[in-house]
């Protein structure tokens, strides 16, 4: 696996726990949809939450959430439509972002409730 693939895995794990300790319940992780995936899917007080993960070596280059752009906001609206319509659920969506630099033996990790909404 490329390195760049084994820190995004890396990330995705210590993100699923990192929002499993605030109390989030992980539904899915790396769920696929048209070749593509969303990071996680997790319930956290009644909101579907559809968490897109991203993690960096730095911030030198590029701050992780303005990785975020509008084609990828419309690939993740679509797929959690596909997500709700596959599982029937019918809970209010709600999509965050979770941002990864590491930082010696630590981590630093930002959670953005809200991040975006459909449509914007």
């Amino acid at each position: 696996m490329a390195q760049h693939n084994e820190l995004g895995k890396t990330g995705e794990a210590i993100a699923a726990d990192y929002l499993e300790e605030k109390g989030f319940d992980i539904l899915e992780r790396n769920w696929q949809y048209n070749h593509k995936e969303l990071d996680l899917i997790g319930m956290h007080d009644d909101y579907l939450v559809v968490i897109e993960v991203k993690t960096r070596t730095s911030d030198g280059w590029e701050n992780p959430k303005e990785a975020i752009t509008n084609s990828k906001i419309r690939f993740i609206v679509e797929a959690t439509e596909a997500y709700i319509n596959e599982t029937g659920i019918d809970n209010e969506v709600r999509f965050d972002v979770v941002t990864l630099i590491p930082n010696g033996e630590e981590w630093d990790i930002e959670h953005i409730e809200e991040a975006f909404h459909p449509g914007l």
